[in-house]
């Protein structure tokens, strides 16, 4: 990733606390050479798979999933903690997210209707989560 998400990440996750754990976990994408883009999706799931830990509640982004606010965030990381989940959010490669693990997921959310580079999608998550903790915090940083 370029420095500027690195940046922009390693800002907002030392905001976080004690309480909430960030890492993140990138995977190397496929080369494109002659494959296809299932192909390169399915050599990138297998690698993704590798990365998660046992069972893991997977949360799909996706330009079609769930189009969430902040404050509906939030309520989701709220019911994680209570319950001790532990999400795993899964950002997919320039072709997308395969089809079979677009079907094992708990949660598909969509961070916008534009298309965004892998980075920058990054940088929301990471800011968007950062908002969802604040606002359960009753911390000003954000505004109704």
């Amino acid at each position: 990733m370029p420095n500027w998400v690195e940046t922009a990440v390693g800002d907002y996750a030392k905001r976080f606390g004690r309480d909430i754990k960030l890492s993140i976990k990138e995977i190397k994408p496929e080369k494109r050479n002659n494959t296809s883009a299932e192909q390169c999706m399915a050599e990138e799931e297998k690698r993704i798979r590798a990365a998660l830990p046992e069972k893991p509640y997977l949360v799909i982004l996706d330009e079609h999933g769930a189009n969430v606010t902040s404050l509906k965030l939030s309520q989701y990381i709220d019911f994680w903690k209570q319950n001790n989940i532990h999400p795993c959010f899964i950002i997919g490669g320039a072709d997308g997210i395969s089809g079979s693990l677009k079907k094992d997921a708990d949660l598909t959310l969509r961070l916008s209707d534009l298309t965004l580079p892998h980075g920058l999608a990054r940088v929301l998550l990471v800011e968007q989560l950062y908002r969802a903790v604040s606002i359960l915090e009753n911390h000003p940083y954000h505004r109704e």
